[in-house]
């Protein structure tokens, strides 16, 4: 009945997949399944990858992650003093009932811009000429 991997633990809870994609000049991060202890790192250097390209306008699109753990919370609070530092924001869309609550419940919601839909967060940036200020 199909292929079935089991890890020691949760094996549900260690899967975690992100794809990244380029639409004009944000990033969109795309995290799929859970981010916690074990998974934080995968999460994190697409984050880390985003800004050693000096790319510091990220949208994480969180329609596909189930949970986010203290440790995916600490890898966005780690990385967000460098991409504002530069102009940049890193801001989420696309947050589940479960995600929402845990953004809720820690203040989050309070720190970072959340968006009902992927094209709303784009857009929140502002047209993508790159005319100097």
């Amino acid at each position: 009945m199909g292929y079935s991997r089991t890890n020691t633990g949760s094996p549900s809870k260690s899967e975690l997949t992100v794809e990244t994609r380029d639409v004009g000049d944000v990033v969109l991060v795309y995290p799929q399944g859970f981010i916690n202890a074990h998974t934080v790192r995968v999460f994190e250097s697409a984050i880390q990858k985003s800004i050693s390209l000096k790319r510091f306008k990220i949208v994480v699109n969180c329609e596909e992650l189930a949970y986010i753990a203290s440790a995916g919370l600490g890898a966005i609070m780690g990385s967000i003093e460098e991409i504002r530092s530069n102009g940049g924001d890193l801001r989420l869309a696309s947050l589940n009932e479960t995600v929402q609550n845990i953004f809720e419940i820690l203040g989050f919601n309070h720190l970072y811009r959340t968006y009902a839909s992927e094209a709303e967060a784009i857009a929140s940036f502002g047209p993508a000429q790159g005319a100097g200020a």
